[in-house]
Protein backbone atom coordinates (compact mmCIF):
# COMPACT_ATOMS: atom_id res chain seq x y z
CA UNK A 1 0.00 0.00 0.00
CA UNK A 2 3.03 2.28 0.28
CA UNK A 3 6.44 3.10 -1.49
CA UNK A 4 9.28 1.44 -1.31
CA UNK A 5 10.70 5.01 0.83
CA UNK A 6 8.27 4.60 3.26
CA UNK A 7 10.54 2.16 5.36
CA UNK A 8 12.88 5.42 5.98
CA UNK A 9 9.86 7.06 7.86
CA UNK A 10 7.63 4.60 9.14
CA UNK A 11 10.59 2.71 11.14
CA UNK A 12 10.03 3.61 15.04
CA UNK A 13 12.65 5.82 16.09
CA UNK A 14 13.54 5.04 20.02
CA UNK A 15 14.12 8.58 21.21
CA UNK A 16 17.78 9.56 21.95
CA UNK A 17 19.77 8.55 24.90
CA UNK A 18 22.64 10.59 27.13
CA UNK A 19 24.85 8.42 29.29
CA UNK A 20 27.97 9.68 31.61
CA UNK A 21 31.27 8.54 32.75
CA UNK A 22 33.31 9.85 35.45
CA UNK A 23 36.07 6.80 35.22
CA UNK A 24 37.39 7.64 31.65
CA UNK A 25 34.56 5.40 30.15
CA UNK A 26 35.10 2.25 31.99
CA UNK A 27 31.65 2.36 33.14
CA UNK A 28 28.76 3.99 31.69
CA UNK A 29 25.35 5.91 33.70
CA UNK A 30 22.09 6.87 31.55
CA UNK A 31 21.35 10.61 32.88
CA UNK A 32 17.88 10.67 32.64
CA UNK A 33 14.93 7.95 33.07
CA UNK A 34 12.90 7.87 30.11
CA UNK A 35 13.93 8.10 26.59
CA UNK A 36 14.37 11.46 24.91
CA UNK A 37 11.33 11.22 22.43
CA UNK A 38 11.30 13.62 19.20
CA UNK A 39 14.94 14.29 19.14
CA UNK A 40 15.79 12.34 16.10
CA UNK A 41 12.84 11.18 13.34
CA UNK A 42 15.31 8.97 11.51
CA UNK A 43 18.73 8.88 10.04
CA UNK A 44 20.40 8.78 13.35
CA UNK A 45 23.99 8.94 11.76
CA UNK A 46 22.75 12.57 10.73
CA UNK A 47 23.11 14.12 14.27
CA UNK A 48 24.38 12.82 17.30
CA UNK A 49 26.20 15.79 18.29
CA UNK A 50 26.49 16.77 22.48
CA UNK A 51 28.99 19.27 23.59
CA UNK A 52 29.47 20.56 27.13
CA UNK A 53 29.92 23.57 28.29
CA UNK A 54 33.70 23.96 29.04
CA UNK A 55 33.43 26.00 32.58
CA UNK A 56 30.10 23.83 33.84
CA UNK A 57 29.67 19.92 33.47
CA UNK A 58 26.35 20.50 34.70
CA UNK A 59 25.23 22.39 31.30
CA UNK A 60 25.10 20.15 28.50
CA UNK A 61 23.68 20.85 24.77
CA UNK A 62 23.20 17.72 22.00
CA UNK A 63 21.94 18.75 18.45
CA UNK A 64 19.28 16.71 16.54
CA UNK A 65 16.20 18.31 14.81
CA UNK A 66 15.52 20.85 17.84
CA UNK A 67 18.69 21.89 20.00
CA UNK A 68 18.36 20.74 23.52
CA UNK A 69 19.75 22.35 26.78
CA UNK A 70 20.11 20.56 30.61
CA UNK A 71 21.52 22.29 33.20
CA UNK A 72 21.15 19.50 35.58
CA UNK A 73 23.70 16.92 33.93
CA UNK A 74 21.04 15.65 31.60
CA UNK A 75 18.49 15.08 34.10
CA UNK A 76 16.07 17.40 32.50
CA UNK A 77 16.15 18.86 29.00
CA UNK A 78 14.57 22.04 27.12
CA UNK A 79 14.35 23.00 24.01
CA UNK A 80 16.16 26.31 22.82
CA UNK A 81 15.20 26.54 18.72
CA UNK A 82 13.61 29.76 18.64
CA UNK A 83 11.29 30.97 15.87
CA UNK A 84 14.12 32.47 13.92
CA UNK A 85 16.57 29.31 14.48
CA UNK A 86 16.46 26.56 11.43
CA UNK A 87 15.37 22.82 12.67
CA UNK A 88 18.52 20.13 11.97
CA UNK A 89 21.27 21.03 14.16
CA UNK A 90 25.09 20.30 13.52
CA UNK A 91 27.24 22.34 15.33
CA UNK A 92 27.81 24.30 18.40
CA UNK A 93 30.55 26.42 19.48
CA UNK A 94 30.50 27.74 23.29
CA UNK A 95 32.29 30.31 24.75
CA UNK A 96 34.59 29.79 27.32
CA UNK A 97 34.75 32.91 28.38
CA UNK A 98 31.46 34.45 28.46
CA UNK A 99 28.69 32.12 30.20
CA UNK A 100 25.35 31.59 27.73
CA UNK A 101 27.20 32.67 24.34
CA UNK A 102 26.75 30.23 21.61
CA UNK A 103 27.15 29.95 18.05
CA UNK A 104 24.97 27.52 16.34
CA UNK A 105 25.52 26.08 12.95
CA UNK A 106 22.33 24.13 11.34
CA UNK A 107 20.73 23.31 8.22
CA UNK A 108 19.62 27.08 7.55
CA UNK A 109 22.63 28.88 8.45
CA UNK A 110 24.17 30.23 11.61
CA UNK A 111 22.37 31.35 14.75
CA UNK A 112 23.85 33.23 17.39
CA UNK A 113 22.62 33.83 21.38
CA UNK A 114 23.83 35.48 24.16
CA UNK A 115 21.43 34.62 26.43
CA UNK A 116 21.70 30.79 26.51
CA UNK A 117 19.24 30.30 23.93
CA UNK A 118 16.18 32.39 25.40
CA UNK A 119 17.26 34.50 22.04
CA UNK A 120 18.78 34.07 18.83
CA UNK A 121 20.41 36.22 16.16
CA UNK A 122 20.55 35.19 12.44
CA UNK A 123 23.29 35.49 11.03
CA UNK A 124 22.74 35.14 7.05
CA UNK A 125 24.17 37.43 5.22
CA UNK A 126 26.99 35.50 3.45
CA UNK A 127 25.33 33.45 0.55
CA UNK A 128 25.64 29.89 1.78
CA UNK A 129 23.37 28.10 -0.27
CA UNK A 130 23.50 24.77 -1.03
CA UNK A 131 22.04 24.17 -4.24
CA UNK A 132 20.69 20.52 -5.57
CA UNK A 133 19.42 21.84 -8.70
CA UNK A 134 18.67 25.16 -10.69
CA UNK A 135 16.51 26.02 -13.20
CA UNK A 136 15.54 28.98 -15.38
CA UNK A 137 11.84 30.11 -17.56
CA UNK A 138 12.05 32.80 -20.76
CA UNK A 139 10.24 35.44 -19.50
CA UNK A 140 11.98 38.98 -19.84
CA UNK A 141 13.53 39.41 -17.69
CA UNK A 142 13.77 36.16 -16.79
CA UNK A 143 13.87 34.26 -13.51
CA UNK A 144 15.58 31.47 -12.04
CA UNK A 145 14.69 28.73 -9.70
CA UNK A 146 16.41 26.58 -7.65
CA UNK A 147 16.05 23.59 -5.26
CA UNK A 148 18.07 24.20 -1.56
CA UNK A 149 19.39 21.55 0.55
CA UNK A 150 16.59 21.46 3.92
CA UNK A 151 15.49 25.36 2.49
CA UNK A 152 13.15 24.72 -0.36
CA UNK A 153 12.84 25.63 -3.30
CA UNK A 154 13.54 29.45 -3.99
CA UNK A 155 12.44 31.70 -7.21
CA UNK A 156 14.30 34.96 -8.03
CA UNK A 157 14.85 37.47 -11.35
CA UNK A 158 18.00 36.86 -12.55
CA UNK A 159 18.94 40.66 -11.93
CA UNK A 160 18.13 41.32 -8.70
CA UNK A 161 20.76 43.06 -6.50
CA UNK A 162 22.88 41.07 -4.55
CA UNK A 163 22.49 43.38 -1.61
CA UNK A 164 20.75 44.20 1.69
CA UNK A 165 18.26 47.08 1.04
CA UNK A 166 15.42 44.40 1.46
CA UNK A 167 16.61 44.46 5.13
CA UNK A 168 15.45 48.16 4.64
CA UNK A 169 12.50 47.63 2.24
CA UNK A 170 10.84 44.08 3.43
CA UNK A 171 10.64 42.97 -0.26
CA UNK A 172 13.23 39.88 -0.42
CA UNK A 173 13.43 39.59 -4.51
CA UNK A 174 13.70 35.73 -4.09
CA UNK A 175 10.39 33.86 -2.75
CA UNK A 176 10.18 30.29 -1.27
CA UNK A 177 7.62 27.83 -3.30
CA UNK A 178 8.29 24.91 -1.95
CA UNK A 179 9.24 23.36 1.52
CA UNK A 180 11.73 20.53 2.89
CA UNK A 181 14.92 19.42 0.58
CA UNK A 182 14.29 21.60 -2.25
CA UNK A 183 15.09 19.53 -5.69
CA UNK A 184 14.55 19.54 -9.34
CA UNK A 185 12.16 22.94 -11.23
CA UNK A 186 10.53 22.05 -14.47
CA UNK A 187 8.40 25.57 -16.17
CA UNK A 188 6.23 24.73 -18.26
CA UNK A 189 6.81 27.33 -21.80
CA UNK A 190 3.59 27.80 -22.26
CA UNK A 191 2.77 29.25 -19.15
CA UNK A 192 5.26 30.56 -16.51
CA UNK A 193 2.70 30.40 -13.48
CA UNK A 194 3.07 26.81 -14.11
CA UNK A 195 5.95 24.81 -12.28
CA UNK A 196 6.67 21.32 -11.54
CA UNK A 197 8.78 20.91 -7.98
CA UNK A 198 9.05 19.33 -4.48
CA UNK A 199 11.10 17.56 -1.81
CA UNK A 200 12.96 14.73 -1.15
CA UNK A 201 12.53 10.91 -2.47
CA UNK A 202 9.72 11.81 -5.05
CA UNK A 203 7.31 14.40 -3.38
CA UNK A 204 6.59 16.20 -6.52
CA UNK A 205 3.50 19.05 -7.03
CA UNK A 206 2.44 20.95 -10.03
CA UNK A 207 1.87 24.16 -8.41
CA UNK A 208 -0.02 27.61 -10.28
CA UNK A 209 2.30 30.24 -8.54
CA UNK A 210 -0.26 32.84 -9.76
CA UNK A 211 -3.27 31.72 -7.67
CA UNK A 212 -1.15 29.95 -5.25
CA UNK A 213 -2.55 26.30 -5.51
CA UNK A 214 -0.74 22.97 -5.82
CA UNK A 215 -1.51 19.23 -6.53
CA UNK A 216 0.91 16.50 -5.62
CA UNK A 217 1.74 13.97 -8.54
CA UNK A 218 4.47 11.46 -7.17
CA UNK A 219 3.11 8.16 -9.60
CA UNK A 220 1.35 5.47 -7.04
CA UNK A 221 2.02 1.97 -7.80
CA UNK A 222 -0.37 -0.88 -8.28
CA UNK A 223 -2.25 -2.97 -5.73
CA UNK A 224 -0.34 -6.39 -5.89
CA UNK A 225 2.78 -4.65 -7.60
CA UNK A 226 6.36 -3.82 -5.76
CA UNK A 227 6.41 -0.09 -4.28
CA UNK A 228 8.17 2.16 -5.89
CA UNK A 229 11.76 3.66 -5.20
CA UNK A 230 12.34 7.46 -5.26
CA UNK A 231 15.88 8.66 -5.30
CA UNK A 232 16.69 11.51 -2.22
CA UNK A 233 16.90 13.63 -5.68
CA UNK A 234 14.01 12.21 -8.22
CA UNK A 235 14.87 13.27 -11.71
CA UNK A 236 11.99 15.03 -13.54
CA UNK A 237 11.50 16.70 -17.05
CA UNK A 238 9.21 18.02 -18.90
CA UNK A 239 9.37 17.15 -22.72
CA UNK A 240 10.37 19.91 -25.05
CA UNK A 241 8.20 18.29 -27.31
CA UNK A 242 5.12 18.71 -25.26
CA UNK A 243 4.49 20.62 -22.37
CA UNK A 244 2.01 18.41 -21.58
CA UNK A 245 4.06 15.89 -20.86
CA UNK A 246 6.08 14.98 -18.02
CA UNK A 247 8.84 12.09 -17.06
CA UNK A 248 9.33 11.12 -13.27
CA UNK A 249 12.06 8.49 -12.16
CA UNK A 250 11.67 6.09 -9.72
CA UNK A 251 13.08 2.56 -10.10
CA UNK A 252 11.00 2.56 -13.33
CA UNK A 253 10.42 6.11 -15.79
CA UNK A 254 6.76 7.50 -15.17
CA UNK A 255 4.99 9.51 -17.83
CA UNK A 256 2.20 11.86 -17.52
CA UNK A 257 0.22 12.92 -20.68
CA UNK A 258 -2.00 15.12 -18.46
CA UNK A 259 0.72 17.25 -16.47
CA UNK A 260 0.96 15.01 -14.20
CA UNK A 261 -2.62 14.07 -13.13
CA UNK A 262 -2.17 10.02 -14.08
CA UNK A 263 0.75 8.27 -14.70
CA UNK A 264 2.01 4.88 -16.52
CA UNK A 265 5.24 3.33 -16.46
CA UNK A 266 6.82 3.28 -19.30
CA UNK A 267 9.67 0.38 -18.43
CA UNK A 268 10.29 -2.24 -16.13
CA UNK A 269 12.55 -1.73 -13.41
CA UNK A 270 15.73 0.10 -15.26
CA UNK A 271 18.26 -0.46 -12.23
CA UNK A 272 20.16 -3.50 -11.09
CA UNK A 273 17.58 -3.80 -8.10
CA UNK A 274 17.15 -2.30 -4.20
CA UNK A 275 18.88 -2.62 -1.49
CA UNK A 276 17.64 -2.64 2.31
CA UNK A 277 19.18 0.51 3.80
CA UNK A 278 18.12 4.08 4.93
CA UNK A 279 18.30 5.50 1.92
CA UNK A 280 16.62 4.29 -1.15
CA UNK A 281 18.62 2.69 -3.64
CA UNK A 282 18.48 0.98 -6.90
CA UNK A 283 16.60 4.62 -8.70
CA UNK A 284 16.76 6.72 -11.67
CA UNK A 285 18.96 10.13 -11.08
CA UNK A 286 18.71 11.27 -14.25
CA UNK A 287 16.88 11.62 -17.50
CA UNK A 288 16.96 13.49 -21.23
CA UNK A 289 14.96 13.50 -24.06
CA UNK A 290 16.00 13.83 -27.56
CA UNK A 291 15.03 17.72 -28.86
CA UNK A 292 15.83 16.43 -31.88
CA UNK A 293 12.83 13.17 -31.78
CA UNK A 294 9.99 12.72 -29.20
CA UNK A 295 10.38 9.40 -27.44
CA UNK A 296 14.43 9.21 -27.81
CA UNK A 297 15.07 8.82 -23.95
CA UNK A 298 17.87 8.06 -21.92
CA UNK A 299 18.25 7.45 -18.19
CA UNK A 300 20.93 6.95 -16.07
CA UNK A 301 20.52 5.33 -12.20
CA UNK A 302 22.53 5.50 -9.12
CA UNK A 303 23.69 1.91 -9.64
CA UNK A 304 25.73 2.27 -12.57
CA UNK A 305 23.32 2.25 -15.60
CA UNK A 306 22.20 3.61 -18.89
CA UNK A 307 19.80 2.74 -20.98
CA UNK A 308 18.29 4.41 -24.17
CA UNK A 309 14.69 3.58 -25.70
CA UNK A 310 13.59 4.97 -29.59
CA UNK A 311 10.40 4.47 -29.07
CA UNK A 312 8.63 6.15 -26.21
CA UNK A 313 9.46 3.61 -23.91
CA UNK A 314 8.01 0.70 -26.14
CA UNK A 315 11.31 -1.15 -25.75
CA UNK A 316 14.87 -0.36 -23.85
CA UNK A 317 18.60 -1.20 -24.54
CA UNK A 318 21.19 -1.22 -21.99
CA UNK A 319 24.27 0.78 -22.93
CA UNK A 320 26.58 0.74 -20.13
CA UNK A 321 28.25 -2.12 -19.90
CA UNK A 322 31.73 -0.55 -20.90
CA UNK A 323 31.73 2.21 -18.10
CA UNK A 324 33.05 1.43 -14.95
CA UNK A 325 30.50 -0.84 -12.56
CA UNK A 326 28.22 0.56 -10.11
CA UNK A 327 29.16 4.24 -10.05
CA UNK A 328 26.34 7.16 -9.75
CA UNK A 329 25.46 8.42 -12.92
CA UNK A 330 25.17 11.66 -12.43
CA UNK A 331 23.98 12.92 -15.78
CA UNK A 332 22.91 12.13 -18.84
CA UNK A 333 22.16 14.64 -21.70
CA UNK A 334 20.85 13.64 -25.52
CA UNK A 335 22.22 16.44 -27.80
CA UNK A 336 20.71 18.85 -29.17
CA UNK A 337 22.65 19.45 -31.98
CA UNK A 338 22.83 15.74 -33.19
CA UNK A 339 20.13 13.77 -32.75
CA UNK A 340 22.49 9.86 -32.22
CA UNK A 341 24.36 12.11 -29.61
CA UNK A 342 24.59 11.47 -26.02
CA UNK A 343 26.85 12.41 -23.21
CA UNK A 344 26.48 10.79 -19.35
CA UNK A 345 28.89 11.63 -16.41
CA UNK A 346 29.44 9.31 -13.68
CA UNK A 347 30.21 9.97 -10.52
CA UNK A 348 32.22 7.79 -7.90
CA UNK A 349 33.04 9.85 -4.46
CA UNK A 350 30.62 7.01 -2.68
CA UNK A 351 33.24 4.43 -3.18
CA UNK A 352 35.88 6.79 -2.68
CA UNK A 353 36.65 7.44 -6.59
CA UNK A 354 37.64 10.45 -7.26
CA UNK A 355 38.53 10.72 -10.91
CA UNK A 356 36.51 12.06 -13.34
CA UNK A 357 34.12 9.98 -16.00
CA UNK A 358 32.61 11.99 -19.19
CA UNK A 359 31.89 9.78 -22.09
CA UNK A 360 30.55 10.84 -25.15
CA UNK A 361 28.43 8.70 -28.00
CA UNK A 362 27.64 9.36 -31.66
CA UNK A 363 25.40 6.39 -31.88
CA UNK A 364 22.77 6.58 -29.69
CA UNK A 365 25.56 4.89 -26.71
CA UNK A 366 25.81 1.92 -28.48
CA UNK A 367 29.88 3.00 -28.22
CA UNK A 368 31.38 5.60 -26.32
CA UNK A 369 34.75 7.40 -26.42
CA UNK A 370 36.11 8.77 -23.12
CA UNK A 371 36.31 12.55 -23.05
CA UNK A 372 37.56 13.06 -19.45
CA UNK A 373 41.01 14.13 -21.17
CA UNK A 374 43.14 16.24 -18.97
CA UNK A 375 40.75 16.94 -16.10
CA UNK A 376 41.97 17.08 -12.78
CA UNK A 377 40.86 14.49 -10.47
CA UNK A 378 37.35 15.31 -8.87
CA UNK A 379 33.75 13.99 -8.97
CA UNK A 380 32.01 15.11 -12.04
CA UNK A 381 28.47 16.38 -11.13
CA UNK A 382 26.72 17.51 -14.47
CA UNK A 383 27.94 17.85 -18.14
CA UNK A 384 25.65 20.38 -20.44
CA UNK A 385 26.51 21.36 -23.87
CA UNK A 386 26.21 24.73 -25.48
CA UNK A 387 22.97 25.42 -27.33
CA UNK A 388 24.74 27.30 -30.10
CA UNK A 389 27.88 25.90 -30.59
CA UNK A 390 27.65 22.04 -30.57
CA UNK A 391 31.48 22.03 -30.22
CA UNK A 392 31.22 23.82 -26.91
CA UNK A 393 30.43 21.93 -23.80
CA UNK A 394 30.40 22.58 -19.89
CA UNK A 395 31.09 20.56 -16.84
CA UNK A 396 30.80 21.06 -12.79
CA UNK A 397 32.68 19.43 -10.37
CA UNK A 398 33.54 19.35 -6.65
CA UNK A 399 36.24 21.40 -7.57
CA UNK A 400 35.16 24.34 -9.81
CA UNK A 401 33.37 24.71 -13.44
CA UNK A 402 35.48 23.33 -16.80
CA UNK A 403 34.48 24.25 -20.96
CA UNK A 404 35.59 22.65 -23.92
CA UNK A 405 35.79 24.21 -27.11
CA UNK A 406 36.05 20.83 -28.92
CA UNK A 407 33.35 18.28 -27.30
CA UNK A 408 35.67 17.21 -24.77
CA UNK A 409 38.88 16.52 -26.58
CA UNK A 410 40.17 18.79 -23.81
CA UNK A 411 39.05 21.00 -20.96
CA UNK A 412 40.07 24.64 -19.81
CA UNK A 413 39.21 26.11 -16.19
CA UNK A 414 36.64 28.02 -16.14
CA UNK A 415 36.26 29.03 -12.83
CA UNK A 416 37.81 32.91 -12.68
CA UNK A 417 35.34 34.48 -10.46
CA UNK A 418 33.89 31.52 -8.92
CA UNK A 419 34.79 30.76 -4.98
CA UNK A 420 35.69 27.04 -4.02
CA UNK A 421 32.73 25.08 -4.20
CA UNK A 422 31.19 22.08 -5.68
CA UNK A 423 29.30 22.85 -8.88
CA UNK A 424 26.17 20.34 -8.39
CA UNK A 425 24.00 21.94 -11.68
CA UNK A 426 24.59 24.24 -14.98
CA UNK A 427 22.36 25.45 -16.72
CA UNK A 428 22.10 28.05 -19.96
CA UNK A 429 19.64 30.67 -20.34
CA UNK A 430 19.59 30.67 -24.16
CA UNK A 431 18.04 34.02 -25.02
CA UNK A 432 20.49 36.13 -22.13
CA UNK A 433 23.06 34.01 -23.32
CA UNK A 434 23.91 33.41 -19.79
CA UNK A 435 25.42 30.35 -18.09
CA UNK A 436 24.34 29.85 -14.51
CA UNK A 437 26.05 27.82 -11.90
CA UNK A 438 24.38 25.94 -9.16
CA UNK A 439 27.14 25.78 -6.60
CA UNK A 440 26.20 23.50 -3.29
CA UNK A 441 27.30 26.08 -0.67
CA UNK A 442 28.08 29.33 -2.04
CA UNK A 443 24.65 29.68 -4.09
CA UNK A 444 24.08 30.82 -7.99
CA UNK A 445 26.55 32.57 -10.02
CA UNK A 446 25.84 33.76 -13.60
CA UNK A 447 28.34 34.22 -16.78
CA UNK A 448 27.90 35.71 -20.16
CA UNK A 449 28.98 33.13 -22.72
CA UNK A 450 28.35 35.07 -25.68
CA UNK A 451 32.08 35.37 -26.19
CA UNK A 452 32.24 31.71 -26.00
CA UNK A 453 29.46 31.02 -28.67
CA UNK A 454 31.57 32.84 -31.27
CA UNK A 455 34.63 30.34 -30.81
CA UNK A 456 35.49 28.26 -33.88
CA UNK A 457 38.99 26.55 -35.27
CA UNK A 458 39.47 30.38 -36.63
CA UNK A 459 39.51 31.92 -33.96
CA UNK A 460 42.06 29.90 -31.77
CA UNK A 461 44.77 30.93 -34.65
CA UNK A 462 43.99 34.21 -34.40
CA UNK A 463 46.44 36.48 -33.05
CA UNK A 464 43.69 38.98 -32.13
CA UNK A 465 39.84 38.87 -31.99
CA UNK A 466 37.41 41.78 -30.45
CA UNK A 467 33.66 40.59 -29.89
CA UNK A 468 30.85 42.76 -30.94
CA UNK A 469 30.02 44.61 -28.20
CA UNK A 470 26.12 45.04 -27.23
CA UNK A 471 24.36 47.90 -27.91
CA UNK A 472 23.69 50.08 -24.78
CA UNK A 473 20.66 52.42 -24.11
CA UNK A 474 22.65 55.85 -22.71
CA UNK A 475 21.25 57.53 -19.42
CA UNK A 476 21.47 61.17 -18.29
CA UNK A 477 22.06 59.70 -14.48
CA UNK A 478 25.59 58.36 -15.38
CA UNK A 479 28.15 59.71 -12.97
CA UNK A 480 25.49 61.26 -11.40
CA UNK A 481 23.64 60.92 -7.70
CA UNK A 482 20.46 61.92 -6.19
CA UNK A 483 22.03 63.41 -3.67
CA UNK A 484 25.51 64.53 -2.24
CA UNK A 485 25.89 61.05 0.03
CA UNK A 486 23.76 59.10 -2.25
CA UNK A 487 25.89 56.74 -4.55
CA UNK A 488 27.49 57.84 -8.10
CA UNK A 489 25.78 55.64 -11.02
CA UNK A 490 28.96 54.36 -12.41
CA UNK A 491 27.78 52.44 -15.64
CA UNK A 492 30.32 49.87 -17.45
CA UNK A 493 30.27 47.38 -20.11
CA UNK A 494 32.72 44.40 -20.58
CA UNK A 495 34.81 44.48 -23.87
CA UNK A 496 35.25 40.86 -24.34
CA UNK A 497 38.32 39.68 -26.69
CA UNK A 498 40.10 36.79 -27.19
CA UNK A 499 44.35 37.25 -27.68
CA UNK A 500 46.75 34.17 -29.08
CA UNK A 501 49.31 34.92 -26.35
CA UNK A 502 49.78 36.67 -23.50
CA UNK A 503 50.90 40.36 -24.45
CA UNK A 504 50.06 44.18 -23.95
CA UNK A 505 47.60 46.09 -26.00
CA UNK A 506 46.16 49.69 -26.62
CA UNK A 507 42.53 50.13 -26.20
CA UNK A 508 41.08 53.31 -27.61
CA UNK A 509 37.81 54.82 -28.45
CA UNK A 510 36.86 56.68 -31.39
CA UNK A 511 34.25 58.90 -32.46
CA UNK A 512 32.53 58.70 -36.31
CA UNK A 513 35.25 61.43 -37.26
CA UNK A 514 38.03 59.07 -35.98
CA UNK A 515 38.43 61.24 -33.49
CA UNK A 516 40.34 59.71 -30.34
CA UNK A 517 37.95 59.98 -27.26
CA UNK A 518 39.67 58.18 -24.98
CA UNK A 519 42.84 55.66 -24.53
CA UNK A 520 43.79 52.26 -22.67
CA UNK A 521 46.75 50.84 -21.93
CA UNK A 522 46.29 46.72 -21.34
CA UNK A 523 47.95 43.75 -20.39
CA UNK A 524 45.73 40.74 -22.12
CA UNK A 525 45.87 37.15 -21.02
CA UNK A 526 46.14 34.16 -23.16
CA UNK A 527 42.91 33.32 -24.24
CA UNK A 528 38.99 34.94 -23.47
CA UNK A 529 39.48 38.13 -21.51
CA UNK A 530 37.43 41.26 -20.91
CA UNK A 531 38.02 44.97 -19.89
CA UNK A 532 35.39 46.80 -18.23
CA UNK A 533 34.99 50.07 -20.21
CA UNK A 534 32.98 53.28 -17.81
CA UNK A 535 31.78 55.15 -21.30
CA UNK A 536 34.14 57.71 -20.06
CA UNK A 537 36.00 60.23 -22.06
CA UNK A 538 39.20 61.10 -20.96
CA UNK A 539 39.97 65.15 -21.09
CA UNK A 540 41.90 65.49 -24.16
CA UNK A 541 39.50 63.23 -25.81
CA UNK A 542 36.79 65.80 -24.37
CA UNK A 543 38.56 68.80 -25.95
CA UNK A 544 38.55 67.62 -29.64
CA UNK A 545 34.71 66.61 -29.07
CA UNK A 546 33.93 69.60 -28.01
CA UNK A 547 35.73 71.14 -31.19
CA UNK A 548 33.65 69.39 -33.82
CA UNK A 549 30.52 69.12 -31.70
CA UNK A 550 30.49 73.03 -30.77
CA UNK A 551 26.92 73.37 -30.26
CA UNK A 552 26.38 69.97 -27.81
CA UNK A 553 29.54 69.89 -25.61
CA UNK A 554 30.01 67.30 -23.40
CA UNK A 555 28.59 68.09 -19.97
CA UNK A 556 30.78 67.04 -16.50
CA UNK A 557 28.56 64.69 -14.56
CA UNK A 558 28.73 64.70 -10.72
CA UNK A 559 31.38 63.08 -10.34
CA UNK A 560 33.71 65.57 -13.02
CA UNK A 561 34.03 62.91 -15.55
CA UNK A 562 32.61 63.28 -19.25
CA UNK A 563 30.52 60.41 -20.41
CA UNK A 564 29.93 59.61 -24.44
CA UNK A 565 26.79 61.08 -25.55
CA UNK A 566 24.22 58.44 -27.83
CA UNK A 567 25.67 57.51 -30.79
CA UNK A 568 28.49 55.47 -33.08
CA UNK A 569 31.49 54.67 -32.09
CA UNK A 570 34.47 52.38 -32.91
CA UNK A 571 36.46 50.22 -30.51
CA UNK A 572 39.79 49.56 -31.72
CA UNK A 573 42.53 47.28 -30.11
CA UNK A 574 45.64 46.66 -31.24
CA UNK A 575 48.89 44.18 -30.16
CA UNK A 576 52.16 43.85 -31.98
CA UNK A 577 50.98 45.68 -34.99
CA UNK A 578 48.12 43.29 -35.04
CA UNK A 579 44.59 45.52 -35.21
CA UNK A 580 40.63 44.77 -34.63
CA UNK A 581 38.40 47.11 -34.25
CA UNK A 582 34.17 46.76 -33.71
CA UNK A 583 31.32 49.34 -33.59
CA UNK A 584 29.97 50.79 -30.04
CA UNK A 585 26.32 51.92 -30.90
CA UNK A 586 25.07 53.33 -27.56
CA UNK A 587 21.17 54.08 -28.21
Amino acid sequence: LEDANSLLFDTPVIGAEVYQSDDNGKTWTRTHEDYLEAVHFSYGYYFAQIRIAPNNKEKIYIGGVPLLKSEDGGQTWENISKENVHADHHALWINPQKTGHLINGNDGGINITYDDGNTWIKNNSPSVGQFYAINTDHQTPYNVYGGLQDNGVWKGPHNAKENRSWHQSGQYPWKNIMGGDGMQIQIDRRNPSIVYTGFQFGNYFRINLSDGKRKYIQPKHQLGETPYRFNWQTPILLSLHNQDILYLGGNKLHRSLNQGDDWEAISEDLTKGGKKGNVAYGTITTISESPKKFGLIYVGTDDGLVQVTQNGGGNWQKISDSFPKDLWVSRVIASAHQKERVYAALNGYRWDNFSPYVYKSNDYGNTWKNISANLPDAPVNVIIEDPKNQNILYLGTDNGVYVSFNQGESWEAFSKGLTQAAAHDLVIQPEAKHLLVGTHGRSIYKTDISALQQADTTLFDKPLHLFKPKEITHSKRWGSSENTWSKIQNPALAIQFFSGKNQKATLNILDEHKQLLNSFELVLNKGFDSFEYDFSVNEKGQKAYDKKHKENSLKAADNGKYYLPKGIYTISLTANKNSVSEQLIIK
